[in-house]
């Protein structure tokens, strides 16, 4: 369902009065998946429209109709408030602009061509969860221009009635290696009758596990061991294929194939565990935006390319910031080996709704992404973004954060949970993670010497108005230490006083050319590497994003320097 679909805006927003859905036809022209406001829509128009209109057709084969028989439609990602009707008939509602939600079309279609309509409702309101983009819809200082309407994969999927809904793969692994397990959760779109479920599981093209189970209720929990199991790892990420088989008196309903990596990841002794070695993280923070397509992916190519990169720098971790990532992206980071801290898109008020709309989103993000081996901590929050009175006795905001941490928790109990990556941390949180941009190596030692020397954790930010790094009553309670934002050089042109431009080149250091870059870069990671409690660090950033251009390679992912260059830094300063 990619492609050209007819495209409206309703200023006023009168299409639902006049039933547009009906049959209105609209003279403009999109390319779906992009968001009107950037170039490969075919638009890249950046006025503000809060309501705009979809609408196309499409053809059903007619062996995708019968009673046995469902259409679902899927989105990957419609920014907000999204309604669907197919053939004059509403078939379903979605509110949340970061996560997938599918439809069950049969009862609406015929064999031939039927026609779909999309109305998306997307408010500037700093209330919703709308991460970096800029609630004005003007691109400043760390915020960007806006995403609206469907920016993620739309697609059709012919399935049986009775079929396998979703899996769930969680894993054990022991400490020799000798054997490890799957668990997999398999719910079922299916009544209480008589099925089971076939599990097989390969390594390449040998099985190595087997299993076969009955549904209970529409769900099958399956456990199935392997004996020297391969983990996953950054630098060796086995995979295992899996063919689930849904059956009923022996014949097969519906097959999926999945994959499932085995590794374990821990917080314990100031340090974080994967695999029950200690690992030192080198992360990067990845904003996944492009200069033509925003916050979608022009290609798969360019999400694996983006890990690529990663990786040939010597990282061995992206932060994934304010964004749920293509789902492609996390493929291609458990394929190719590299870690993820996954993060919410935040808002930036808070009210008791704008609690509900968050969680309502981030409850399915987690769910989305928590069988992938390649993400090992989920990020709430950034910054108290969307909680501001952390720094005061306000209960709501307090509640909201633990809320948030045990509902994470509860969902998930096999990753860390950093409750609000960079200051202001509350006591429920898991890693310390602190934001310091401070400019030098030197001038960064010596704001630790007192924790260097035996003395407390650091509880201050840097800079002129240095934040908390402990919320309101909150302290330091012996968690890993991760600098999980530091650096952000700014590549300023050197005609160019960085005076007069933008505000946000007050809150980083600068470079003037990428031998400087380098320099800098260089005395930096081997101040960090030098602080025996550190646990690992996140760059800012991979990429440039819009007058953000402080990413190691440009907004088209050119180098600014030889790639090979911050490998061998990685290397220098904390080794392999």
């Amino acid at each position: 369902m990619n492609g050209e679909w007819e495209f409206g805006t309703d200023p006023v927003r009168q299409g639902l009065t006049e039933r547009y859905f009906e049959g209105r036809e609209f003279r403009g022209r999109i390319t779906v998946p992009f968001a009107y406001q950037w170039a490969m829509s075919g638009l890249g128009d950046r006025a503000v429209e809060e309501v705009v209109w979809y609408t196309r057709d499409f053809e059903v084969p007619a062996e995708w109709i019968g009673e046995d028989s469902d259409l679902l439609l899927h989105f990957g990602a419609v920014d907000y408030q999204c309604t669907v009707w197919v053939n004059g008939k509403e078939v379903g509602h979605n509110t949340g602009g970061h996560v997938p939600f599918s439809l069950n079309i049969a009862p609406y279609v015929k064999a031939g061509v039927n026609r779909v309509y999309v109305r998306v409702d997307d408010p500037q309101s700093p209330y919703q969860p709308r991460g970096k983009q800029a609630v004005n819809a003007v691109s400043r200082s760390c915020d960007y221009y806006c995403t609206t309407g469907i920016w993620q994969t739309v697609w059709l999927e012919p399935v049986p009635s009775l079929r396998i809904e979703d899996v769930v793969v969680t894993c054990e692994t022991e400490a020799t290696h000798s054997e490890s397990a799957l668990n997999l959760r398999i719910m079922l779109h299916a009544p209480a009758i008589d099925l089971r479920i076939g599990v097989r599981v390969f390594d390449g093209s040998t099985e190595v596990a087997t299993c076969e189970a009955k549904a209970i209720n529409g769900l099958v929990n399956a456990r199935l061991p392997l004996k020297d199991a391969k983990l996953w790892s950054p630098e060796s990420p086995n995979l295992y294929d899996i063919t689930l088989e849904l059956k009923s008196n022996g014949d097969v309903l519906d097959t999926v194939r999945t994959y499932a990596g085995l590794r374990s990841i821990e917080v314990r002794e100031r340090k974080i565990f994967l695999n029950g070695e200690p690992v030192y993280l080198k992360m990067v923070l990845d904003q996944g935006y492009w200069p033509e397509s925003g916050m979608t992916a022009p290609s798969d190519e360019a999400l694996r390319r983006d890990v690529e990169i990663t990786k040939e720098m010597g990282f061995n971790g992206a932060r994934k910031h304010q964004k749920v990532e293509d789902p492609r992206w996390l493929y291609w980071c458990d394929k190719l080996g590299l870690l993820v801290w996954s993060e919410m898109p935040n808002a930036r008020a808070w009210s008791p709704a704008a609690e509900e709309m968050f969680i309502f989103e981030w409850e399915r993000a987690v769910r989305r992404d928590m069988s992938h081996p390649c993400v090992i901590a989920w990020v709430p929050l950034n910054e108290s973004w969307g909680v501001p009175a952390l720094d005061t006795d306000h209960p709501g905001q307090f509640a909201f954060v633990e809320r948030l941490v045990a509902l994470t928790r509860r969902l998930d109990g096999t990753r860390p949970i950093i409750d609000n990556d960079g200051w202001e941390h509350s006591d429920v949180g898991d890693i310390f993670a602190i934001h310091d941009y401070t400019a030098t190596g030197g001038e960064l030692i010596a704001r630790y010497k007192e924790t260097l020397d035996g003395g407390p954790m650091i509880t201050k930010g840097w800079g002129r108005h240095p934040r908390e790094y402990f919320a309101k009553g909150a302290k330091y309670r012996g968690q890993p230490v991760i600098l999980s934002e530091v650096g952000g050089f700014l590549s300023i042109p050197p005609d160019v006083d960085p005076e007069k431009l933008d505000h946000l080149y007050g809150a980083y250091g600068s470079s003037r050319s990428p031998e400087d870059l380098l320099t800098k870069y260089e005395d930096i990671m081997r101040a960090i590497g030098s602080l025996p409690f550190v646990s690992g660090f996140c760059y800012t950033q991979l990429t440039d994003v819009e007058q953000e251009i402080n990413g190691l390679v440009d907004y088209h992912r050119n180098p600014k320097v030889p790639l090979s260059e911050i490998a061998r830094i990685h290397r220098e300063s904390f080794g392999s």
